[in-house]
């Protein structure tokens, strides 16, 4: 309204006031009267200000606010208003002029307060730019008392109006303050749609408002007004039961914005724009989603207004809140109960089908498929896969039906889904098999499969979907009736060149690979139909392909091909796990058939081939081969002697050949591990049992291959090794390989076994001292755990824990090949080792006695007293095995001591050694000593040399005998007291024959006699020769 009192029109436009000034003072009067009214506290809001251009001037009319009752208006060329103004009664309406010239203001109008308070704004020309952006003030308040009036007369203009100044003031954004009094009056304004229907257009305008972005004053904001925006926003989905189409879209239209957030029109001084997601987090939390998926039962018969419900379910849908939400609402049997009604746009299904998928990804899948998992829906995916499989030849169509197909076999993981009952699976195994058998059915008559991704993507759907159904036992007379196994079997073939075929060389290959990945599934199934379709003759030539040396290139592009690009590996190794899959039936049929068309020694030749041909770098898919092929042996031959030894001395060379395998790429994690395990597996089955196997195995040191193994203390080795060596202690011959056995430090097969016993133990945790003895003699082979487990009454066909014990653990198999070994003799042992062995060779009794007092345990707990003859005898059981323990304790006990005594024995004679060693080392000392003070001191030579004469002469015989010649032996006149050489001066011999004293001697230099004594140099001396003659002194 303008600033005309009512019921007043406005006067016509006139010529502009000459006088400029005058206009200007005219201008500041009338904004001093507006003032003194806005002081009078007027309960109205202002309509605002509008200025509005004379064509002959600058002169603007202004547009003043409603004033209350009682306060007229001055105007500026009338006089007063004729109306009553002393509040009694309505006040007149305003005239059709001042509505027009208010609809029609500028944008460079007042603004509308919010409160009284706010003063209006008034500009004039160009002053007017200058205020666009900024709030128009407006009083929220009284537009939701004016709403909440009844509807009386004209009311619903003026309250249409209101609304519509409201939209017009906040055409930039709502601020976050004002938003829950806006969604106030949304709501009012939606209440009276269904009788009022001229208010769908400003609600559809507020609803505009809500698609701009959210202003906030402060950063606090998004937090402080958090709550009020999530119910606010929350209140779209309960406006949607409101019968207006128009207003349903407008609301779909506004959720849709919130994901395709546009930045504000214009800038606003003093506000910033909310976070772009505030908007779909308030969604979350006000729970919007929910409310949407409720309001589907609204409209299933208003296609228009579900397309746009499906298109804001989409978006909401991409967040796992929301998903949760929908889900709690059952939101996934709703829209798939509705996938197949009718839709000419085709975005009903491809909306549902992203929701669907949207909500198996960020929901809780089980909770998805188990809503999924009942007749109506199954039944509506069936129809709609069906219709597009048959009738959809676009890309989008296939593309649809291939995410349909990956709904379903989501859904027919679920045990409870009826893909039976609503005939899906039956039309999923024509479709799967009608290329390869053909069929008569209409469905498929006529329908061909092109070599396009999304036809080859569906193929090996349909292979994936029928391994899942195939679990249903209840299906597989469906795969009879289907001809499933001839139809994968047609793939089982090599490759034909010249051939036509709908698929490419790749596909073909993946195809085929995938086909065998199924059957090795499936066909364990189907076993008397394999065997009509002669499966083994196709896997068995296949495989004799995949040996050859025909030239083929795999290209290794799939997940089945990993590990066989240009090569033949991959197809190998998919018809082993076939192989593998049928023999381990343990079918007599079935084995019977592979072993006539010689299995065992094509097999045997494969891998020796696979050897040969090894290069250094052995790949995963080799490993994986080689183990299948163990394995396959293995089944074929167990309890067969006949099928052993065709296996033979070629069999044991390539297990031979596995055994000597680096022990360090067993932690290579290709699959040398693997390949060991079957190794051993094929020796348990192929080679026991069979004597001329034994001995050659003997022969060729397998025993001591296998105790290496052993000795790598790799625990998931050890039980089953030693239950070969069990088995093969049976042969007489093994206990001298097993005795000969030296591992590293020179250490033996009875000291290894000892110390995995000791091990075995401790990670048992039996209690044991320091040295290795028994504690409890009661219970000398208690556990940890059997500690930890009461002992409850039993039926008699079920194990107790001392039973149970004996298969869990190592300790039975080691005493068991101990006990082949006699338990004496054996070498290498250390006193510990002895310590131990008096325990490992009382194992069984132990055993005995420990099942003994479990007897007489459950026997007390059931509260029955035995007869007395039986007591004795279980109180006469149950000491005898205490008193074997004592026994064992008092043998550990002199064991110990001994050791003990031989250590001390065995450090005395070590200190002895040192005594010894440290006094000869005294008395070299002391020698070197004397002769370096004899060496460097006169007096004590002289002193020496008095004592050796000495002793010399006390040496010598006192009586001489008679007529016996003596012989000098001390040479006169030497200085030294070190012995003088073993040489002496025979004097009674004639100078004649000898040339002179002492010529020519050893220790006489050569020309120069001696005479009498020293030797002395002299001017002339000459050498005369003679026969030389000495005498040991």
């Amino acid at each position: 309204m303008g600033i005309w009192s009512r019921g007043r029109p406005a006067p016509p436009p006139g010529p502009a006031p000459s006088n400029a000034l005058a206009c200007v003072s005219n201008r500041r009067r009338r904004l001093a009267e507006v003032r003194g009214a806005l002081r009078r506290r007027h309960a109205l809001g202002f309509a605002g200000v509008r200025a509005t251009a004379r064509p002959s001037g600058t002169f603007a009319t202004l547009a003043a606010p409603r004033l209350p009752p009682g306060f007229g208006g001055r105007t500026f060329w009338g006089p007063r208003p004729q109306a009553r103004c002393g509040g009694r009664g309505p006040a007149p309406r305003p005239t059709r002029e001042a509505a027009e010239m208010a609809e029609s203001r500028e944008p460079g109008g007042w603004d509308k307060a919010r409160s009284p308070r706010h003063v209006p704004v008034m500009a004039v020309g160009p002053e007017a730019e200058e205020t666009q952006g900024v709030f128009k003030p407006m009083d929220l308040n009284h537009v939701i008392t004016l709403l909440g009036e009844d509807d009386k007369g004209d009311l619903e203009e003026t309250q249409l109006k209101s609304v519509k100044k409201l939209v017009q003031c906040y055409q930039n954004g709502l601020p976050l303050k004002d938003l829950a009094q806006i969604f106030k009056i949304l709501h009012l304004c939606a209440g009276k749609i269904e009788k009022q229907p001229h208010f769908v257009e400003p609600a559809s305008d507020i609803l505009k408002l809500c698609g701009l972005p959210f202003l906030k004053k402060r950063v606090s904001d998004e937090i402080t007004f958090a709550e009020d925006t999530a119910k606010s926003i929350a209140l779209l989905g309960d406006l949607l039961k409101i019968p207006s189409s128009e207003l349903r879209i407008q609301i779909c239209k506004c959720v849709v914005d919130f994901y395709h957030a546009e930045p504000p029109k214009k800038h606003i001084p003093g506000y910033q724009q909310a976070s772009s997601s505030y908007k779909i987090k308030m969604a979350e939390t006000g729970g919007l989603a929910q409310k949407m998926v409720q309001s589907m039962t609204l409209l299933e018969n208003q296609l228009v207004e579900k397309l746009w419900v499906l298109k804001v379910l989409q978006h909401l849908s991409t967040s796992e809140v929301n998903c949760t939400l929908m889900m709690n609402a059952q939101a996934a049997a709703g829209i798939c109960a509705h996938l197949n009604d009718p839709d000419p746009s085709g975005q009903l299904l491809f909306r549902s089908s992203e929701i669907l998928w949207n909500l198996l990804e960020k929901a809780s899948k089980e909770e998805i498929i188990e809503q999924l998992s009942n007749l109506e829906c199954l039944t509506a995916l069936k129809e709609v896969f069906k219709n597009l499989f048959v009738r959809g030849f676009s890309h989008y169509d296939r593309q649809l039906r291939n995410d349909i197909l990956v709904i379903t076999t989501i859904i027919a993981q679920h045990p409870g889904a009826p893909m039976i009952e609503c005939g899906f699976t039956r039309d999923l195994i024509l479709f799967a098999t009608f290329n390869e058998v053909k069929s008569q059915n209409p469905l498929v008559k006529g329908l061909k499969l092109s070599n396009a991704y999304e036809d080859f993507e569906l193929k090996k759907l349909l292979f994936n979907i029928i391994v899942i159904l195939s679990k249903d036992l209840t299906a597989i007379q469906l795969l009879i009736d289907g001809k499933f196994a001839l139809a994968l079997l047609t793939y089982v073939k090599k490759p034909e060149k010249h051939k036509i075929s709908e698929w490419s060389v790749a596909q073909y290959e993946e195809l085929q690979l995938h086909a065998m990945a199924t059957l090795s599934s499936v066909a364990p199934l189907l076993v008397e139909e394999y065997m009509a379709c002669q499966g083994n003759a196709h896997v068995l030539a296949f495989l004799q392909w995949c040996e050859s040396e025909d030239p083929f290139l795999s290209h290794g592009n799939s997940f089945h091909g990993a590990g066989g690009r240009g090569n033949k590996f991959a197809q190998m190794r998919y018809s082993l796990r076939l192989l593998r899959a049928m023999v381990y039936l343990e079918a007599e049929t079935v084995n019977t058939d592979l072993c006539e068309r010689g299995t065992v020694q094509q097999l045997t030749g494969m891998f020796k081939n696979i050897i040969s041909h090894s290069s250094e770098k052995e790949e995963a898919i080799v490993l994986e081969i080689q183990s299948d092929i163990l394995l396959i042996l293995s089944r074929l031959c167990e309890h067969h002697i006949q099928r052993k030894e065709i296996f033979g001395t070629e069999g044991v060379d390539i297990i031979l050949h596995v055994m000597r395998t680096d022990p360090k790429k067993l932690q290579s994690g290709l699959g040398h591990s693997v390949l060991l395990f079957s190794t051993l597996d094929s020796i348990w089955c192929c080679i026991l049992g069979c004597y001329s196997s034994e001995d050659y195995f003997l022969e060729k040191e397998g025993i001591f291959l296998l105790l290496d193994i052993l000795a790598l203390n790799q625990k998931k080795f050890c039980n089953l090794i030693l239950g070969i060596m069990v088995e093969f202690c049976d042969n007489p011959k093994t206990a001298a390989h097993v005795n000969a056995w030296r591992g590293k430090k020179d250490q033996t097969a009875a000291n290894l076994l000892i110390k995995l016993w000791r091990k075995e133990e401790k990670e048992l945790g039996v209690k044991r001292d320091k040295y290795g003895k028994i504690i409890d003699t009661k219970k000398p082979l208690f556990t940890s755990f059997q500690e930890e487990q009461k002992i409850m009454p039993l039926p008699a066909d079920c194990p107790s824990i001392a039973v149970l014990d004996v298969a869990e653990n190592i300790r039975a198999k080691i005493y068991a090949v101990l006990g082949k070994l006699d338990f004496e003799n054996l070498p290498g042992l250390s006193a510990e080792d002895f310590v131990t062995l008096c325990i490992i060779h009382r194992y069984l009794d132990f055993k005995i006695g420990e099942i003994w007092n479990e007897i007489d345990e459950e026997i007390k707990l059931e509260n029955l007293r035995p007869v007395t003859s039986d007591k004795k005898m279980l109180e006469t059981i149950t000491t005898a095995s205490e008193n074997i323990g004592k026994m064992v304790v008092s043998l550990q006990s002199e064991m110990i001591e001994n050791w003990a005594r031989q250590g001390v024995q065995t450090e005395q004679k070590v200190y002895a050694k040192i005594q010894t060693t440290n006094k000869q080392r005294e008395l070299a000392n002391k020698s070197w000593e004397n002769f370096l003070a004899r060496t460097s001191n006169a007096k004590t030579l002289k002193k020496a040399k008095r004592l050796q004469e000495q002793a010399i002469e006390s040496s010598k015989h006192g009586e001489r005998p008679q007529n016996a010649i003596f012989h000098q032996t001390v040479i006169k006149g030497l200085n030294t007291t070190v012995r003088s050489s073993r040489v002496v001066t025979v004097e009674s011999t004639p100078v004649r024959l000898l040339g002179g004293p002492l010529a020519d001697t050893d220790i006489a230099l050569r020309k120069l006699p001696v005479r009498g004594g020293a030797l002395q140099r002299v001017k002339a001396a000459k050498a005369v020769d003679g026969p030389k003659k000495s005498i040991p002194a």
